[in-house]
């Protein structure tokens, strides 16, 4: 009895059941430090969106603008009857503020912007400046059809207001002209924020509050239709963003930027991208959108709670808006997220390698060489990440690669008597680190690519081993 548990045993331990179990015990160990690294990309990462922040902070934040919007002050007169023994009937009368929100009947957006690549340390950020043009028409008459006699509007104390995430990026006004006037701007939105817009429709105004935007008034507004043309030198990043508030909205962007994203619930109805430059354009109806034309505001709150700031036009909004992103066609921190995602694939099929090696050459290795080709490969993806922060993608993964595939054949020589197996390993390591490349570069077969990859590889590994006495005991 204590013979056949001896010889069991022994089967066991020299047999290729144990060393199966190490080597499935080490990959899970190894994937420890992959999660480290994984959480290291995603502090880089956000460091880096850290130090773009300041750039953008300092330059001039994103272009996301919505206007130009008309408010007219009104108020409603009502009367309120009363009847007493002494005085018989009074009749008392109530003034309520209230203003109008007027869009502009035709509007016309034009953006054209030059690039550049601003650093902050290793870090970059696209930035651009140029010009935002504004021009259109307003026409009060469908306001007016729907005022009650009891209301009361005075034209004479319009104020126009273009709304901005930021005003920081505003150089110069270089032309302002409104009904073949000037005007004059000042800073500030006068308290006119967009609320979730095209959703639900809803514009709050209160002038005694600040925001960002500029706003002018306009002594000579009247019921007729008017036409203004407004040009501002301005800078910003990343992306531009409008709002779709014309009855008829046209708008036109262009950059020499060869890598545009167009976002946005509206996509350009035209578009021309070169290897150094786009230009885009949108027609959007009002039939398309769900923006009423003008709103009628009560303003006799005393307190402005009821119109709390908006912070809608500070962050991308992609689906109230449109307009294009600076896409950057590579980006470092997603690339090394990606490839990490793969690491547990670059983990086995160099266990495999050695693990044939072995059997083939009918020489042991210790599970130590198995730890040692493992932290190799684990070491690529910090090297990738660390060259990919100095140096372009491809060739931080170039270096990356042939670093860890030199070090693999050496290694594997001084396992091996002869070079030729020594060979194989080098090009398994190569062969993987092209399948990874291609992975990488390859996002919407990525999965196609990944899938056959293994396929094949355990079916080699099957045929290799399909007469293996496991038992590594001749029976």
């Amino acid at each position: 009895m204590e013979i056949n548990q001896s010889q069991t045993t022994q089967k066991f331990t020299q047999g290729y059941t144990l060393k199966i179990l190490l080597l499935i015990g080490l990959v899970l160990l190894l994937l420890i430090p992959l999660t480290m690294i994984r959480g290291l990309i995603s502090e880089r990462n956000q460091t880096a969106n850290s130090a773009e922040a300041e750039i953008m902070e300092a330059w001039g934040s994103r272009l996301i603008e919505a206007g130009p919007f008309i408010v007219i002050p009104g108020v409603r007169t009502e009367e309120i009857r009363s009847v007493s023994e002494r005085d018989g009937e009074k009749i008392d009368t109530k003034k309520h503020p209230f203003a109008l929100i007027l869009t502009p009947q035709k509007l016309n957006l034009e953006g054209r912007f030059n690039t550049e690549i601003r650093k902050r340390g290793i870090f970059s950020v696209p930035l651009f400046s140029g010009e935002l043009t504004l021009s259109g028409t307003f026409n009060p008459s469908e306001v007016l059809a729907v005022l009650s006699p009891s209301e009361e509007v005075f034209f004479n104390q319009s104020e126009l207001i273009i709304v901005l995430a930021s005003q920081k990026g505003i150089r110069k006004i270089n032309r302002s002209v409104f009904n073949n006037k000037d005007m004059i701007f000042q800073p500030g939105n006068r308290g006119l924020s967009i609320d979730r817009l095209a959703n639900s429709g809803t514009v709050r105004y209160d002038p005694r509050l600040t925001g960002s935007g500029i706003f002018a008034t306009l002594p000579d507004f009247s019921d007729n239709e008017s036409a203004f043309d407004i040009n501002i030198a301005i800078q910003g990043g990343q992306l531009v963003r409008f709002f779709p508030i014309g009855k008829d909205t046209h708008a036109e962007i262009s950059a020499d930027w060869p890598s545009p994203s167009f976002q946005g619930t509206f996509l350009p109805g035209s578009s021309t991208i070169t290897d150094d430059s786009f230009d885009a354009v949108w027609d959007i109806s009002h039939l398309s959108r769900d923006i009423p034309q003008f709103w009628k505001i009560e303003t006799n709150n005393t307190s402005s709670d009821i119109f709390p700031e908006s912070t809608y036009l500070t962050s991308d909004n992609s689906d109230s808006m449109f307009g294009v992103n600076f896409f950057r066609a590579i980006d470092t921190y997603s690339l090394n997220t990606r490839a990490v995602k793969y690491s547990i694939l670059f983990l086995v099929v160099p266990f495999l390698t050695l693990f044939l090696f072995e059997i083939f050459s009918k020489k042991r290795i210790h599970p130590v060489p198995y730890l040692f080709s493992g932290i190799a490969n684990i070491i690529f993806y910090l090297l990738l990440l660390s060259l990919s922060e100095q140096m372009p993608f491809f060739t931080a993964y170039l270096f990356a690669a042939f670093g860890v595939t030199a070090m693999m054949t050496l290694y594997s020589r001084s396992l091996f008597p002869a070079w030729n197996k020594s060979w194989y390993m080098g090009l398994v390591v190569i062969v993987s680190y092209v399948l990874l490349y291609t992975l990488l570069n390859a996002e919407s077969y990525a999965l196609l690519i990944g899938s056959i990859g293994a396929f094949v590889v355990i079916g080699l590994v099957m045929f290799l081993t399909r007469k293996l006495d496991w038992y590594g005991s001749g029976g």
